[in-house]
């Protein structure tokens, strides 16, 4: 075979190449929050494309997260999936940073109905049950939504009597769980008791061995471990990221 031919040959086949990348629409995001009566056909997990479009019924209310952005689509109509979303690329830098401080006096974010919000995606809500997933078990943080007196929390393992307190003082929202006192572990049932009589709390924990680098890829490892509580975290503090 000539030079000439083998050039023309190696020329046609990468523009071949390029052409089906081009042709090969890339994914624009995952599904993380979705209600309304289109629920069931839009899933938490559902892989979306750029060039999808999506038609909504009234009331129903779908949030797509992607590496780039975030769109929450509302109410009646037909969507392109990969028109522009809210830059986010701050606001997970922030929600994501590992904090080691074992006393940290840090303020909540807000939903739009006024609850507090966790500023840290791996902060452990004692308010909440579920499956949290952390990146060390050695280095875990409870965070409490409401700052106000000295509270103390008990924390133990389910299955037995063992408990450790934890005693957040009036300006801090944080504290770190004592390692050498309370060695967490995974696929181990803790319950969280408040002051005030309030129902306990039941997490578990679930190690990130490592950490995704971008909204779609933390989306899809919440979902796969079951932290439902993180995942609702990361659409609700993305959803109104400024542009």
């Amino acid at each position: 075979m000539s030079l000439a031919k083998a050039l023309r040959i190696a020329a046609a086949a990468t523009l071949g190449a390029s052409a089906l990348a081009i042709a090969a629409p890339a994914a624009a995001g995952v599904v993380v929050k979705s209600s309304g009566p289109s629920a069931s056909t839009f899933p938490v997990g559902k892989k979306m494309k750029d060039t999808d479009r999506i038609t909504l019924k009234a009331g129903d209310s779908v949030t797509i997260l992607t590496s780039g952005g975030t769109r929450v689509l509302k109410g009646a109509g037909t969507y392109r999936v990969g028109a522009r979303g809210t830059k986010t690329r701050q606001r997970f830098a922030s929600l994501t940073r590992t904090r080691t401080a074992r006393n940290v006096r840090t303020g909540a974010a807000r939903t739009g109905s006024g609850e507090a919000r966790s500023p840290n995606l791996w902060f452990v809500d004692v308010t909440k049950s579920g499956k949290v997933c952390v990146t060390d078990l050695a280095n875990v943080t409870l965070w409490r939504p409401e700052v106000e007196d000295d509270q103390t929390y008990i924390v133990g393992p389910k299955a037995n009597d063992f408990h450790y307190h934890v005693t957040f003082d009036g300006s801090a929202s944080t504290r770190r769980v004592d390692n050498e006192r309370l060695a967490l572990q995974e696929d181990t049932e803790y319950t969280i008791s408040g002051p005030g009589g309030n129902a306990a709390t039941t997490v578990s924990f679930a190690v990130i061995a490592e950490t995704p680098e971008n909204a779609e890829a933390m989306a899809d490892t919440l979902i796969a471990e079951g932290c439902a509580v993180q995942l609702d975290l990361l659409a609700q503090s993305l959803e109104d990221a400024p542009a």
